[in-house]
């Protein structure tokens, strides 16, 4: 018989729906921000309306996003306190601490969207200063800042899953694929959202036709990232033989074949098949979540 490895004999930190949803939104607001970014930069002029929504979406999703971990904390007024040094007030910065590096990309991310989202109100004419539009491309400052923007973006799409990764439990501590799965998961989470809502609004341009097709090719790389995610768990994937693995299952079912073969029979299948395939790939990236989230919580330590 093969030994236990070590996570089984771990507690559980107890991380629940709010970090679940903190884990999703977040997600959704370094995705949606960097989805924008090669809009502005690479798009056509008729996409920037594209861009607009990215931007928009992702400064509403990482305040909420911010949010949500602050309450989780237990004693919400002390965020401050992974921020700063409380003795001695100065900035307290661990590069080797996922959480630590995580609560400044939070911050630092938080910020320039915010400057994005100035900028992008300042373009469609709805603020007074107009000066701001500066900060979003073509301009050279806009262009920084859009760069700038996108490389937190990234940071904070991926880092929940390293964040798993060093807390030495069941299936989070024993692959090195979670931050990989949670950035590809919340790059095609937030194309289809960004696809969803441009749908809703009645417009559906060359750049959105574009960011679908995109979403498929992302699902694809989904499918194998999770397939290898299993297979890099070995022994410790038999948690999956339970209700969870069919859970799991769901999400690829729901979340990634059945969308994809929406994309392909998108003709056959009638007007709403784009907006059909693209909340369920919503739906799949929260499942996603819920499962390795909760799977791991529910073994407790042997």
């Amino acid at each position: 018989m093969s030994a236990v490895p070590d996570t089984f004999f771990t507690a559980t930190p107890d991380w629940r729906w709010l970090i679940i949803w903190y884990f999703f939104v977040g997600g959704i607001a370094g995705g949606c921000y960097m989805l924008a970014v090669l809009a502005d930069l690479f798009g056509d002029p008729g996409d920037r309306r594209l861009a607009h929504t990215g931007y928009c979406i992702a400064f509403a999703a990482i305040v909420l996003s911010g949010l949500l971990l602050t309450i989780d904390l237990g004693r919400p007024l002390r965020f401050w306190h992974m921020l700063v040094q409380s003795h001695t007030g100065r900035p307290m910065f661990k590069p080797w601490s996922p959480m630590s590096l995580g609560s400044w990309a939070l911050l630092l991310f938080g910020a320039v969207s915010f400057l994005s989202f100035l900028a992008t109100l300042a373009d469609a004419g709805r603020l007074r200063w107009r000066g701001v539009a500066r900060l979003r491309p073509p301009g050279m400052l806009g262009c920084l800042v859009s760069v700038v923007g996108g490389l937190l973006g990234f940071l904070v799409a991926g880092y929940t899953g390293v964040l798993l990764s060093v807390t030495n439990r069941p299936i989070w501590a024993d692959t090195s694929l979670l931050g990989l799965a949670f950035l590809v998961s919340a790059a095609s989470t937030s194309a289809a959202l960004l696809v969803l809502v441009s749908y809703a609004a009645g417009w559906f341009n060359a750049g959105v036709y574009a960011l679908k097709r995109f979403d498929a090719w992302v699902l694809m790389l989904e499918l194998l990232v999770l397939a290898a995610l299993v297979a890099s768990l070995g022994a410790v994937a038999r948690i999956w033989l339970s209700s969870w693995g069919v859970f799991l299952l769901g999400v690829v079912v729901i979340g990634i074949v059945a969308p994809l073969v929406l994309h392909w029979r998108g003709a056959e299948a009638g007007r709403l098949t784009t907006p059909i395939a693209a909340a369920l790939v919503v739906v799949g990236g929260f499942l996603l979540r819920v499962v390795i989230v909760l799977s791991s919580e529910g073994v407790g330590p042997v």
